[in-house]
């Protein structure tokens, strides 16, 4: 059996820390993965447990939990408790003792082999660190860090490890500087390592770890809470009258550690200005000693010494944890006698807020302050509660307190609303999880296809039986994974019917908020990604697929699309499809538009590779990691920020431009829904099918009716006909030898264009590469701009040799735009470039148009 090995920077038996481990862990535990948990007694200097020897910890941690340690620790010269907290003192609090970096670099290469030498001997499939880069031991990170790769490289292993940061510099007391300050240079950054997958907390915790490291794979991972609401029941009837409470007395609770940046004094004054309840603070008094006798001095002071009890350390929620410690009993007994949670902490000390989080989870109204994370965490999520905002609770707060505890409907209704939007956010770690780790990808398994779907019911059926269908794949070979994005029809539901009723197919649902074909096509992308690098071997590659949830593909289309990225060293494979026939019968004119279109597309996609359609293409992983898979741009339409629809083509651009070759199977086919062209043809005859001015966005291109269309009219035709080529020409002729100008060399290449032809257009594009390399930075225009001012340099000749590839049908070029019908000959070119370049009209946009749909 495989290992879970965790590693907490707390170095204490039982903690907010621990505890969200075994939280985590439990979902290992479940799939049979053996759990053993390195407490941190030989990392962190301040908790005088270095090298002290277990005793009686497990009994606070489930059966399933093992305590285990780096074997060999103590044997590192040097290496002891003492030169910890000289490092954090000196190195990473003043950025100072230069002498001692030779000696962190020595012991963390130490500490490394032994590092690794102890997953070995248990088997460590998964690694979770927690609390890694908060920077109280950079030597014993660094040792991770280094164990890490060496492991991974040697087990071949993918993103095997889970670092979870519960706090962080900016997080944790930064008013004290005792990790120094920004950037925090003596803090080893977490590297860009294959074998890591980074979780934060919340979005901002993800956002700042995010500026400080730049990381490519961070995901937000939430504290995880048992929802289960606390009753009072007979193990636990006792618990006021053993504490001395009354049974009609409103009782608090304070579930904290009782050290002075909780300010537990704030829940004092609250209590002396509630003259009828009580409270429980549920707290290690022996922690600091101090604190405590400030605290029982200052509840004397306000006359509330009988109506405070300092209970002591409670055990954690039991199903969280499934022990008692010494305590008889647990958080979730002192919440099922309380009236209200306190969590009046400090503005600076928390980062998520765990008692809120358990006071929600057990159906418990809370109070709290407003501190520096709380919005994030909670206030921006809907949860309602009394929120302090001055240092010591004043009028107004005691009486929004002191009316809730009276009101027993209130309280009610605070606490459902709270538990039910908790209840909603909890399965967040359990699907992050799933699809990282838990649910390993078949081995098998070589292609993932990506299908964004929003509210495609009526479709989907065929569309996934299409793919259930494939030939010439065993079904072991490929799985599909489909975004949804924010469907409101039984979109998901159909999912599910298929997914039960195809066993032998893989199938995963993943969730895209964000609305857009492109958002989706690119979370689909990282998803299938992220799970790939768990189990692929290192000389296999591995693909990713696009299709389109209003396409049928044909039965071979994945095993084309598979054999011709195999059998070459394409970067891309590009698809073709096509239409049916029988759907256009009796409508010849617009007929004879597509299939021109499609028949210029074959003899270009042929010479030139083509473009992705993100009705159909296959990349290999690797070279969608490295450019960084797909990008989303944004324009504005009507003062909104949208996202431009050519993501697909967009990601073909950045892959040829980075020098990777793209292929084209014309073999894998996809049948294109007619419907693009149904709803779409009036603006497909004005070249406005997506956009106008530049602005190209996804549009829902349902039919509104089922009336059978009629054919176009011969002037609609002749327009169809030259959005369509305007749209084509530039695209699919111009662009791949502008990205790929060595492809002009090419003897198939020189005889489509002659060589007069391919030479003049070589010496073109390099002049005019040179004149805009220092003055186009939008990256919507850098190609677009260009394809269309040799478009019109060179229309005619580029026509004439279609005509002589395709048919003569094909014809001459569009009209050119009056603008340039009379301007000199020896100025055409000049005035192309003013023309193809005012961006701030968009002529040459709506010139040229988005009559692709064809």
């Amino acid at each position: 059996m495989t290992a879970l090995w965790g590693i907490s920077f707390d170095a204490t038996p039982i903690s907010g820390v621990v505890v969200e481990f075994v939280k985590t862990a439990k979902h290992f535990a479940d799939r049979d993965r053996r759990v053993v948990l390195d407490l941190g007694y030989d990392i962190k200097a301040d908790k005088g447990a270095f090298f002290r020897p277990y005793t009686d910890e497990s009994r606070l941690l489930p059966d399933w939990v093992d305590l285990g340690r780096i074997g060999g620790v103590e044997e590192i010269p040097g290496y002891d408790s003492d030169f910890v907290a000289e490092v954090l003192r000196e190195v990473v609090g003043r950025g100072s003792a230069p002498h001692l970096l030779p000696r962190i670099d020595a012991v963390a290469a130490q500490l490394s082999d032994l590092i690794v030498e102890t997953w070995e001997a248990h088997d460590v499939s998964t690694v979770m660190v927690e609390n890694g880069t908060l920077p109280e031991n950079i030597t014993y990170t660094k040792a991770l860090h280094l164990a890490i790769e060496k492991y991974g490289a040697r087990r071949n292993l993918g993103r095997y490890v889970l670092w979870r940061d519960h706090d962080l510099m900016w997080q944790s007391e930064p008013s004290s500087g005792k990790y120094g300050v920004y950037p925090y240079p003596a803090t080893p950054k977490p590297p860009n390592s294959p074998h890591i997958h980074y979780l934060a907390l919340h979005e901002q915790a993800r956002g700042k770890t995010l500026e400080w490291a730049h990381l490519r794979a961070v995901d937000v991972l939430p504290n995880a809470f048992t929802h289960r609401k606390a009753t009072v029941h007979d193990g636990n009837a006792d618990f006021r009258r053993e504490h001395g409470i009354p049974a009609d007395a409103p009782l608090i609770a304070r579930c904290t550690r009782v050290i002075r940046q909780k300010r537990i004094d704030r829940d004092l004054h609250l209590l002396a200005a509630i003259p009828d309840a009580y409270l429980f603070v549920a707290g290690d008094t022996g922690e600091s000693a101090e604190e405590h006798r400030r605290l029982t001095s200052l509840a004397a002071d306000l006359g509330v010494t009988d109506r405070v009890v300092f209970g002591g350390w409670l055990a954690p929620h039991e199903d969280d944890v499934g022990r008692s410690t010494g305590s008889r009993y647990s958080v979730r007994d002192l919440l099922a006698h309380a009236d209200l949670a306190s969590f009046l902490t400090s503005y600076d000390y928390e980062s998520y807020g765990n008692p809120v989080g358990e006071a929600i989870a057990s159906g418990v109204p809370y109070m709290s302050t407003r501190y520096e994370l709380y919005d994030t965490v909670y206030g921006s999520k809907g949860f309602r509660a009394p929120l302090l905002t001055e240092d010591i609770p004043d009028a107004c707060f005691v009486r929004q307190v002191r009316d809730l505890l009276a009101d027993d409907e209130k309280r009610a209704q605070m606490a459902e609303h709270n538990f039910q939007l908790g209840e909603r956010g909890s399965r967040t770690a359990k699907d992050l999880l799933d699809r990282l780790v838990l649910t390993p990808m078949d081995p098998r398994v070589r292609l993932s296809v990506v299908l964004p779907v929003y509210n495609e019911a009526a479709n989907l059926p065929w569309v996934l039986e299409s793919l259930y269908q494939q030939r010439g794949l065993d079904r072991s070979t490929y799985e599909v994974v489909l975004v949804d994005n924010n469907s409101t029809d039984d979109t998901v539901d159909v999912v599910n019917a298929f997914i039960a009723e195809h066993p032998d197919l893989a199938v995963h649902i993943v969730a895209e908020p964000e609305q857009g074909v492109s958002c989706a096509r690119r979370t689909g992308m990282r998803f299938a990604s992220e799970r790939s690098r768990g189990r692929v071997n290192a000389e296999e590659r591995f693909y990713l697929v696009s299709a389109d949830a209003d396409c049928r593909v044909d039965e071979d289309w994945l095993f084309e699309l598979f054999t011709a990225m195999e059998s070459g060293k394409a970067a891309i494979a590009v698809c073709d499809y096509h239409y049916s026939a029988e759907h256009f019968a009796g409508r010849p004119r617009l007929w004879d538009a597509i299939t021109k279109t499609l028949r210029c597309r074959a003899v270009t996609f042929a010479l030139f590779g083509g473009f992705p359609d993100g009705k159909g293409f296959a990349v290999d992983r690797d070279v969608h990691d490295r450019v960084g898979g797909i990008e989303i741009f944004y324009q504005l339409r009507d003062g909104e920020f949208v996202n431009h629809l050519s993501d697909d083509w967009d990601f073909g651009i950045t892959v040829r431009g980075s020098g990777e070759d793209i292929g084209y199977a014309p073999k894998a086919r996809v049948e294109i829904n007619p419907r693009r062209v149904d709803h779409a043809i009036d603006e497909v005859i004005t070249g406005r099918a997506y956009g106008s001015d530049g602005i190209i966005v996804m549009r829902d291109i349902r039919p509104e009716t089922t009336a059978v269309a009629a054919d176009l009219t011969e002037d609609q035709a002749r327009q169809a006909w030259e959005f369509s080529i305007k749209d084509f020409t530039p695209k699919n002729t111009i662009l791949p030898v502008l990205l790929t100008p060595s492809l002009l060399d090419d003897d198939a290449v020189i005889e489509f264009f002659t060589p007069s032809l391919a030479e003049r257009l070589g010496k073109r594009i390099a002049e005019i590469k040179d004149e805009m390399r220092m003055t186009d930075f939008t990256p919507i225009h850098s190609y677009k701009t260009p394809s269309y001012r040799l478009y019109f340099e060179f229309a005619d000749e580029i026509f004439a040799r279609l005509r002589a590839a395709v048919g003569e049908d094909i014809g001459h070029p569009p009209p050119l735009p009056p603008c340039l019908r009379d301007v000199p000959p020896d100025r055409f070119a000049e005035f192309v470039k003013y023309y193809c370049e005012d961006r701030e009209s968009g002529e040459a946009h709506n010139y040229f148009g988005n009559g692709g749909v064809f």
